[in-house]
């Protein structure tokens, strides 16, 4: 088999996610099966470029993977016309005006969420992506997770009948720095560095919801910094001036109606860390990251409130396992080798810098609800 090889500019991955998901189980995931097959009697070989702010880190991450390419200078990266596609997993305050850089130098764009900080600057993006006529993505990693595939496969089978509502549970207690280390950088914490659990999470939100039920039509939400006080990686106490838990309700095309509550200050009493549970007419289905359960209608039992007697039964026994049926690949992984498809072989791509700026703007007008009281409409968007 011909090898061809796509060089990426990686920034960010000393950070966990850029690391483990992008680096370690996508990129060289995708290396150690002998790279990307493409159908044609060639393979599509990821050469990684790591780039970042800390030499040390950088030149350990390389030597211990076998990698011969790192660098702390974006621009002289950028400025390298071998290198093909720039991927970014900062820090949000600083991806903006990195995108801008990779595009404005030709390089086709692979980024994490939230694309900018506000909704006027990830609009700014995508224009400016479609105007150079480069290709680019932006990670959408939860629809490609088993749960979710299973969900789909029950959407589009029609098991649902007519789709009620939605209701998410996301999240898990993050400690707070003094007893015990953190398991999220102290940056989320801040507002003042892009931090905060509705710039996270509702991007995220906002193409599950897009993809596989309908596009948000209105959000109304009550945010909360429920733990006002954290230490940081030094062990320092410092003030969480972004939000950590948010309640949002969101109306979406078609009548259904999706409630989603996102805290980092909740303790996990359910089978995965975000469950969604789907009521329709004809049958109901809770999905996990791996896992989804459903019950038809003919199946459902006849439950009888009666609080005099005790519940003899498991509710949670009457539902059924949804089969695996497929192999399913790592979600980061699988999006990648489409990108890298679409970039090769310029196949259809969808979830791009515009898909990006719809999840900031449902971000942004989640706090502005929050803040004013009220329920938003949330504007169809277009270039």
């Amino acid at each position: 088999m011909t090898r061809r090889t796509v060089r990426i500019a990686m920034n960010g991955v000393t950070g966990r996610m850029g690391y483990r998901q992008h680096l370690v189980r996508s990129i060289l995931a995708i290396r150690e099966q002998g790279g990307l097959d493409l159908g044609d009697g060639t393979a599509l070989w990821p050469e990684p470029v790591l780039v970042g702010r800390r030499e040390h880190v950088l030149e350990e991450m390389a030597g211990r993977h076998g990698l011969t390419e790192w660098s702390t200078d974006l621009d002289a990266v950028l400025a390298d016309e071998t290198v093909d596609i720039y991927f970014d997993a900062q820090v949000t305050s600083a991806r903006e005006e990195a995108i801008r850089k990779a595009i404005t130098a030709g390089k086709h764009v692979y980024t994490e969420k939230p694309t900018a900080t506000g909704l006027d600057a990830a609009l700014g993006l995508a224009r400016l992506a479609r105007d150079a006529g480069i290709k680019h993505g932006v990670v959408q990693d939860k629809i490609f997770l088993p749960g979710l595939l299973k969900l789909k496969r029950l959407i589009d089978g029609g098991f649902f009948g007519e789709i009620l509502s939605v209701r998410g549970e996301f999240g898990y207690w993050v400690f707070e720095g003094d007893w015990q280390e953190a398991q999220r950088p102290s940056w989320n914490y801040r507002a003042e560095d892009g931090g905060g659990i509705v710039v996270d999470m509702f991007p995220h939100w906002e193409y599950v919801l897009h993809e596989l039920f309908g596009r948000v039509t209105t959000v109304q939400a009550h945010v909360t910094t429920h733990i006002p006080q954290r230490w940081d990686e030094q062990g320092k106490p410092y003030d969480a001036t972004a939000d950590d838990a948010a309640y949002g309700i969101f109306q979406l095309e078609g009548g259904a109606v999706a409630q989603i509550n996102s805290s980092w200050a909740v303790r996990v009493n359910r089978d995965e860390l975000v469950e969604f549970q789907v009521d329709g007419t004809h049958g109901s289905a809770v999905a996990g990251l791996r896992n989804c359960r459903a019950q038809h209608r003919s199946a459902t039992p006849k439950p009888v409130w009666n609080p005099d007697l005790p519940v003899t039964h498991s509710f949670r026994d009457q539902w059924q396992e949804v089969p695996d049926n497929d192999p399913y690949d790592n979600g980061f992984k699988a999006q990648w080798e489409l990108f890298l498809r679409h970039v090769a072989l310029d196949e259809p791509y969808t979830w791009d810098l515009l898909a990006g700026a719809r999840g900031v703007q449902l971000a942004e007008l989640g706090l502005k609800a929050s803040a004013e009281g009220r329920r938003h409409d949330v504007p169809e968007l277009s270039l």
